[in-house]
C-alpha cells in the first residue's frame, strides 16, 4: 500500500475530480464556493498536492453529482507500482 501522494491512485482520484468538475462546467472558485472551500484547496486537490479524506470525497461527489462509492470502485482497480 503506497503513502506516496503521487501514486496511481492519487493521480487517479485527482484527474476523476478534475474531470468531473469540469464536466459541471465549474471553475475551481464556484466549486470551492459549493463547498464552502478555499479556492486554493480545490486547486491543491486537483495539482495532487493535498490529499482527499473520506468526508472530502463524500462532499466533493455531492457537490459534482457523482456516486463516491463507484469512484472508490474506480480507484481501487487501479494498479499501485
Amino acid at each position: 500500500m503506497s503513502k506516496e501522494i503521487r501514486s496511481p491512485r492519487h493521480e487517479t482520484l485527482r484527474r476523476l475530480i478534475k474531470e468531473r468538475r469540469q464536466r459541471a462546467e465549474l471553475t475551481q472558485a464556484q466549486l470551492a464556493n459549493r463547498l464552502g472551500w478555499n479556492q486554493k484547496t480545490v486547486s491543491n486537490i486537483e495539482a495532487g498536492s493535498k490529499r482527499v479524506t473520506a468526508i472530502e470525497l463524500i462532499e466533493l461527489s455531492e457537490a459534482l453529482g457523482f456516486d463516491p462509492a463507484a469512484a472508490i470502485r474506480r480507484i481501487a482497480k487501479v494498479k499501485e507500482g
